[in-house]
């Protein structure tokens, strides 16, 4: 589990940058019981990812679809490998 400093730091963005990602929707980092944000492996893939669709031009509201359908041909692909 990665500080959001760290975390920022890995994926070389700004730590503002994070805090409106989270607040769009896009990860949702743990939380501490004082409520500092903790950063997961897979937190910093999707924030490579997010970094990437950036990049290649896509706005937040394209990023963030991006998102939802990459994670939901994950889920057809888990539920048709289940079925196997």
């Amino acid at each position: 589990m990665f500080a959001i400093s760290v975390a920022a730091q890995m994926v070389r963005m700004e730590v503002q940058n994070l805090r409106v990602y989270e607040r769009r929707g896009l990860l949702s980092p743990d939380r501490t019981e004082g409520g500092t944000r903790l950063y997961s492996q897979a937190d910093i893939e999707v924030l490579h990812r997010i970094r990437d669709l950036l990049a290649e031009g896509l706005n937040l509201a394209g990023v963030a679809r991006v998102l939802e359908l990459e994670e939901e041909v994950r889920r057809l692909r888990a539920r048709l490998a289940a079925r196997r």
